[in-house]
C-alpha cells in the first residue's frame, strides 16, 4: 500500500469501522477508530436533537481533533500507513445538517481554525448504502440510542456527504456502492475493494465509483 493516510467514510451503519479494521489487519496499518461511544451527548441528541445538536457537534469536533492531532503524526517503523474510520471534515457535514444557521456560522469558523493544522487524507473510501440497508445494520448492532434514528435523518446526512464530495478537490475519493455487497462475510467483495486502491494510486484517478 503506497498511501500514508486513508480514511473510510459513509453514513451511520455503512460499515466504516469494519472495513477499517480489515484493512489495518491485512496491510499492517496503524488503526484510528472514532471514540463516539464515549460521547455523553449522543444519546441525548437522538432524544432531543434541537436542544443537544450544538454541544454534540462541538464535543465531537474537539475529540476528533485531539485524537487525530495525537495519532496521525506519530511515527511507527513497523506499520506502513494509517487508516481511520472517519475524517475530520465529517464534523462539518453533520453540523451543516443538524445546527441552526447562526450556530453553524459560528461552528464553521471554529472548524476552519481547528483543522488547519491537520493533514488531509491521501484517499477517502466512501461506502454508499441505501437507507434500508443502513437501518438494518443499525438495528443489528443493537445500540439502544440508535434504534429510533429516522430515515429522513439518514437521507439528510447522505445528501450532506454528496454535497461535500462535489466541492472537495483535495483528496482522492473512491465511492463503493455496497448495497449488493457484503465485504465483511464475503472475501471476494472485500478483495474487490482493496484491489482498487492500488489502481486509484497508479492511474492518478481523483475520484472513481465502483458498483
Amino acid at each position: 500500500m503506497r498511501y500514508k493516510y486513508i480514511t473510510i467514510e459513509g453514513n451511520i451503519g455503512s460499515g466504516k469501522t469494519s472495513l477499517a479494521k480489515m484493512i489495518a489487519k491485512d496491510y499492517n496499518a496503524r488503526l484510528i477508530l472514532e471514540r463516539f461511544e464515549d460521547n455523553s451527548f449522543l444519546p441525548k441528541f437522538y432524544n432531543d436533537p434541537e436542544k443537544y445538536a450544538f454541544p454534540l457537534e462541538m464535543s465531537f469536533l474537539a475529540d476528533r481533533f485531539q485524537q487525530l492531532k495525537n495519532e496521525i503524526n506519530m511515527q511507527d517503523l513497523f506499520q506502513s500507513f494509517t487508516v481511520a474510520d472517519y475524517f475530520i471534515d465529517k464534523s462539518l457535514i453533520f453540523a451543516r445538517k443538524t445546527l441552526q444557521n447562526d450556530e453553524f456560522v459560528l461552528y464553521s469558523k471554529l472548524f476552519e481554525i481547528i483543522i488547519s493544522s491537520l493533514p488531509k487524507p491521501d484517499l477517502i473510501i466512501f461506502l454508499y448504502a441505501t437507507t434500508d440497508q443502513l437501518k438494518r445494520n443499525i438495528l443489528s448492532r443493537g445500540r439502544p440510542y440508535e434504534k429510533n434514528i429516522e430515515n429522513s435523518y439518514l437521507e439528510k446526512i447522505q445528501a450532506g456527504y454528496f454535497d461535500y464530495f462535489r466541492i472537495n478537490v483535495k483528496s482522492a475519493i473512491l465511492v463503493v456502492d455496497t448495497h449488493e455487497m457484503d465485504f465483511v462475510l464475503n472475501k471476494n467483495d472485500y478483495y474487490k475493494i482493496t484491489s482498487l486502491l492500488e489502481n486509484v494510486y497508479k492511474k492518478g484517478i481523483h475520484r472513481i465509483t465502483f458498483n
